[in-house]
């Protein structure tokens, strides 16, 4: 190969060595616009004066872009919202009711399961939390929405016009949680598992 050549070669590798160093200090913000031109002209004078530099240069660019770039993982969300119905499941047996296939019970059973679900899922309930209905009164009875309600708490329906207090008659009071009593579960429970698979041994 003639000198010519070559010292296209080596220039054309150069610029690569050094527009690839550029863009990787631009990135990542290593440097003011000042103080980085001058690390890349040093690199480019020390990579031209010696072939082992700038083969080594080669190397590191060459391995980061054949490095796979793995997405982060999705944050696994808070099981804390599962934890009243751990409780369901512990004291009445709610999950494994509702999981049940019921289609060929009888009304008979399925009213004696209910009673016995019931009374148990209401004492763990008024147990572990304290509830409280959102609207004084009962179903049908006459109520006012007033202006700045907050429609997360009361939900407006029916023929809706213009602007609040509204007058109508109470479809369903609402429920809203006024106390939570849930201790958090030991350190390094899955909360995810509403309850634990159970295997006997002979």
């Amino acid at each position: 190969m003639d000198p010519m050549t070559t010292g296209i070669l080596i220039g054309l590798g150069i610029g690569l060595v050094v527009g690839a160093v550029l863009g990787f200090v631009y990135a990542n913000g290593q440097a003011g616009p000042i103080g980085g031109a001058a690390k890349l002209r040093a690199l480019a004078a020390k990579a031209k004066q010696d072939p082992g530099f700038l083969a080594k240069l080669d190397g590191i660019l060459a391995g980061a872009e054949l490095k796979p770039v793995e997405p982060p993982k999705p944050p696994k969300p808070s099981g804390a919202p599962l934890r009243m119905l751990v409780l369901l499941q512990a004291e009445a047996r709610l999950v494994d009711f509702l999981m049940e296939e019921i289609g060929g019970a009888s009304d008979a059973q399925i009213g004696q399961a209910v009673r016995e679900i019931h009374r148990k899922a209401r004492a763990a309930l008024q147990r572990h939390a304290v509830i409280e209905p959102v609207l004084g009164g009962n179903e049908g009875d006459a109520a006012t929405v007033p202006k700045g309600f907050d429609p997360s708490a009361v939900r407006v329906v029916g023929n809706v016009t213009g602007e609040p207090p509204f007058s109508g008659a109470i479809n369903h009071p609402g429920w809203r949680v006024k106390e939570l009593k849930l201790a958090p579960p030991p350190e390094g429970t899955d909360e995810f598992v509403l309850q634990p698979a159970e295997v006997q041994v002979a």
